[in-house]
């Protein structure tokens, strides 16, 4: 999803000449305005256009990589539906992939694919958008795709299509909300907050009964309605040549007729005359939960960077009140605030998850204390020194890729009529002052009503905050005209025959990154590529181990993870909120965390502030310190993670899957993050040993990625050849199991909406990036591997049993494995493995046809348009050659290898490594709903526990 800009600012004159510009007569693109960039200010140059039915058109030129960005914004969001029809607008998003006159269903998905491109779409209280990002020689293609289903939507929506997106919302929402621990929360709270009838009331996903009552013609009217070209923004960015584009523009949207007219929406803030109390009992929660809500501001209103401003200071990062209140004293998991800006109205949210032995009355008077500590302790520099900062690199970081670039014109545009805020909303960062922000801590916070949501684990014997107060209103509401009477559908005419696909340009020319690398003489590597599109530079750090030293010491598993955690903490110059702080103050960032087999570092800076950042990552590498208040801190908030993970099915999966593989006490599994018996029995030494012993240049990598060169790099990173080497042994993992029979394995969730499925094997392969591992991810490809393989067809597209579903064989030093998963509809929990392993069985003995081979081939071999863009892509790419010992050149016979691949090998892997027999199969969900259907499938069920220990 697309984050609303919450710091633009908007004058009456933009917007009078957007719209005047929309009324305007003629055939031709109406030119407004061209921005261009002025010596070294942020911005994004474009042009920007309107056609005569409205259609707003801004083209942002950037030939920095071979890609282009399409992004068609509708204003309309869930604050259109009706009462009583909610959730439509994210429905009908669907709805819109579903084909049109000239577009099959499932081709739509299919022809981008294909083309080596990503899309999606997304849909918030305000506007929907669709986007895809492909070769720039796609572009066409592209604008052929949106324009026909804006325009040639209507005739090709059937009944049965409408049912099997239906179903798919409700599995999205099973997933996203009702399945998982405070996921009914913002419900909760909105319906409360807003009145009745406001749209801000319910959650763009809806409620399932309403939305079991919407038919199609309810959906043909929301399309007639509101998705006219005067209601859109199409928002092309990337590699593309203006005047061409613009010229496709007009002739795949310039016939589609205009809409009825929509005007802005503008409703009263929601006022409370006094606090309302609510709460509600929830099945995924192992920990209780205060949700405080106040109103808030609009979009672009002068006080969002102020509350922006407050909210940093009171509830974010380690020098927040809340931090040092509730988290460093370890009376809470979590706690936060937030504030969060909408077209119709903005929120103010602070919530607390209370650990065991505080209650949510604990919780709410220690949120009173804080607020008057903040009172009397004011606004500082340093505070406001860290806000704007941060802010701005945020800011900068987000403009990264063509993407982002695109979104933020996109959505200035929609909500301001002007696509250039960027200066402005920098500017309305830099401008806050301590008066400001103590202006609106007094405004909207202190002594004002809010909404008190109490969120209660099922069984406790915890209490609300207090008592629910508060009933809906329905009396007084008025129900507005929405416009849908005497609507009507008017297609297009065009000169053209729309039924023919357009061709393609000229491949775009595909550039690896230019790479260098150096040894230092301790023993490290270091592998960087410049790239000056933002000032910015990324630096990863990884060192070799991670969680496999648990091998040599089993009941030190989660030792890796512990000493991760423990890295964030102090060192001997700072404590934990002193270095915070000096990062913060340079709008940097350095993370550490462990895995499997590595201890990460990340970090992130403005190239103006490498140097600075750089000698707070020496003190942070060079001098930890390691102290029993912050382990014993870390501990308590583990164990605690390890109680609320047992409840939710999509993790008991994963950990349960690796466990049938490997068995449960290979602690392969758990080696990283360990598990209650371990973790509690972690002591200060442990952590001080593991970093003295297993800390060393000589099993340390490094790869650099930004607005830096060779020279400048090496030079900030001179520090590390000061790091004294010693000998590192890394134990190697035990392997996993062989299963001669296929077994279904369940674990039971009472109440699960949906059931988690995992079906797989160890392959034992390992990483090759041109062997057999490479051509196992060719082959899996159309099985599960794209939106339009055969799995996700058949579950999610055909059956609507699923949000998804998928098959990958994944990999790295040390074996791989075969997996297949979704979760699906509770009720059709036996029907979906039963699928499942026909598509899987199918595909060992029929294999791939010349046509899949063919779509597979395009699909990979044009999406390198868009592998290496960001820094983070580059820095993936450099990480994979420098762990795997690769030549740059790899990537050429990687698509020597694609192009050349046949059917018959692409056969001969599946029928060699998708054997259905060698395969365990995994059921996570509510045993009462499904054990008796399993048990008829045939396969022997074992039960297991949410540790994946057999069941007596």
């Amino acid at each position: 999803m697309i984050k609303h800009l919450k710091h633009a600012l908007i004058t009456p004159s933009i917007a009078v000449m957007a719209f005047s510009a929309a009324a305007q007569t003629g055939t031709q693109p109406k030119l407004i305005e061209k921005v261009t960039r002025k010596g070294s200010e942020l911005v994004i140059p474009y042009e920007k256009y309107v056609l005569p039915n409205g259609l707003t058109v801004i083209l942002a030129e950037d030939h920095s990589d071979p890609l282009v960005h399409v992004d068609i914004t509708y204003h309309v969001g869930s604050a259109r539906e009706e009462i009583g029809k909610s959730g439509f607008a994210h429905f009908f998003e669907h709805m819109m992939f579903q084909g049109s006159d000239h577009v099959a269903n499932g081709d739509h998905f299919k022809i981008i694919t294909e083309s080596g491109g990503t899309l999606n779409g997304s849909t918030n209280r305000d506007r929907t958008n669709y986007f895809e990002t492909v070769p720039a020689n796609q572009l066409e293609k592209m604008l052929w795709l949106e324009s026909d289903r804006m325009g040639f939507l209507l005739d090709a929506v059937t009944q049965q299509k409408f049912e099997v997106q239906r179903a798919t919302v409700k599995n999205e929402r099973g997933q996203n909300y009702d399945n998982r621990p405070y996921g009914l929360a913002g419900q909760y709270a909105s319906k409360t907050l807003y009145p009745y009838g406001h749209p801000y009331s319910w959650l763009t996903i809806g409620y399932i009964e309403e939305l079991n009552k919407v038919g199609v013609n309810d959906l043909k009217n929301f399309f007639l309605r509101w998705y006219g070209p005067n209601n859109a923004t199409l928002t092309i960015g990337g590699d593309l040549n203006a005047k061409q584009t613009l010229a496709w523009v007009s002739k795949y949207f310039g016939s589609i007729p205009r809409g009825p007219e929509v005007k802005n929406m503008s409703l009263p803030a929601p006022v409370l005359k006094s606090d309302r109390y609510v709460s509600y009992v929830d099945n995924y929660a192992k920990l209780p939960l205060l949700s405080i809500s106040y109103p808030g501001v609009k979009i672009y209103d002068k006080d969002m960077s102020p509350l922006d401003a407050l909210s940093a200071i009171i509830g974010q990062g380690r020098n927040s009140i809340f931090y040092k209140n509730f988290v460093k004293t370890r009376k809470a998991a979590q706690a936060s605030m937030g504030s969060s800006n909408t077209e119709l109205a903005g929120e103010i949210t602070m919530r607390v998850v209370p650990f065991p032995g505080q209650t949510l009355g604990d919780a709410k008077k220690l949120v009173d204390e804080s607020l008057t500590e903040f009172e009397q302790k004011g606004v500082s520099d340093d505070d406001l020194a860290r806000f704007k900062a941060n802010s701005e690199a945020d800011y900068i970081n987000s403009l990264s890729s063509v993407n982002g670039k695109v979104s933020e014109l996109a959505q200035a545009q929609t909500f301001t009529g002007n696509p250039n805020q960027i200066g402005k909303e920098l500017a309305a960062i830099r401008a806050v002052t301590k008066e400001d922000v103590m202006r609106v801590y007094n405004q909207y916070i202190k002594g004002k009503p809010a909404v008190i949501l109490s969120v209660l684990p099922k069984g406790g014997a915890l209490q609300p905050v207090a008592p629910d107060n508060f009933t809906i209103d329905t009396t007084g509401y008025k129900r507005p005209d929405y416009g849908y009477s005497g609507l009507t559908y008017h297609k297009a005419k065009d000169s053209f025959d729309r039924a023919v696909k357009p061709g393609v340009g000229a491949n775009p020319a595909i550039k690896v990154p230019a790479m260098w690398s150096v040894n230092t003489p301790n023993g490290i590597n270091i592998i960087g590529t410049e790239n000056n599109e933002i000032p910015a530079v990324a630096i990863s750090m990884s060192i070799k181990g991670g969680g496999l030293f648990a091998v040599a010491n089993p009941a030190k598993a989660g030792l890796a993870g512990i000493v991760g955690k423990m890295m964030n903490e102090g060192t001997q110059k700072y404590t934990a909120e002193e270095f915070n702080s000096e990062l913060e103050k340079l709008g940097s960032s350095i993370s550490v965390f462990a895995s499997f087999d590595q201890v990460s570092v990340e970090v992130s800076s403005l190239t103006k502030n490498l140097s600075k950042t750089m000698a707070l990552l020496e003190e942070k590498l060079y001098h930890p310190k390691f102290t029993q208040d912050d382990l014993d801190r870390i501990k308590k908030q583990t164990l605690e993670g390890f109680k609320q993970a047992k409840t939710q099915p999509a993790g008991v999966a994963t950990t349960v899957y690796g466990k049938i593989l490997y068995g449960t006490h290979n602690v392969r599994t758990y080696a990283a993050g360990g598990n209650e018996e371990t973790v509690a029995g972690i002591t200060l030494q442990d952590v001080q040993d593991y970093y003295d012993a297993n800390f060393a240049p000589s099993v340390t990598k490094v790869v650099v990625v930004g607005d830096v060169n060779e020279t400048a790099a090496k030079n900030a990173l001179a520090f590390l050849n000061t790091w004294k080497d010693k000998k590192v042994t890394i134990p190697a993992p035990a392997a996993g199991k062989a299963f001669d029979k296929t077994t279904l394995y369940l674990v039971d969730i009472p109440g699960a909406a949906q059931s988690e499925i995992r079906i797989g094997y160890l392959d034992n392969i390992n990483y090759d990036a041109t062997g057999e591992y490479y051509k196992l991810t060719i082959a899996n490809y159309i099985l599960g591997g794209a939106f339009n393989s055969h799995i996700n067809l058949n579950l999610r597209e055909k059956r609507g049993w699923t949000y998804g579903a998928r098959s990958s064989f994944s990999s790295g030093k040390y074996g791989g494995d075969f997996t297949a998963s979704a979760g699906v509809l509770a009720t059709a929990t036996d029907s979906s493995v039963v699928e499942f392993m026909k598509e899987i069985t199918n595909y060992q003995k029929t294999g791939i046809t010349a046509d899949e081979l063919k779509f597979t081939q395009t699909s990979i071999g044009q999406a390198d348009a868009r592998r290496y863009e960001t820094n983070d892509q580059k820095a993936a790419f450099l990480s994979r050659i420098q762990e795997y010992n690769l030549k740059p050149s790899f990537v050429d016979e990687q698509n020597k290898i694609l192009s050349t691949i046949t059917p018959a090998e692409i056969n001969q892997l599946a029928a060699k490594y998708l054997d259905p027999n060698k395969m365990i199969i995994l059921v996570v969900g509510d045993k009462a709903k499904n054990y008796a259907a399993l048990q008829k499938l045939g396969y022997p069920i074992v039960e297991l526990d949410a540790d994946g220990k057999p069941k007596q």
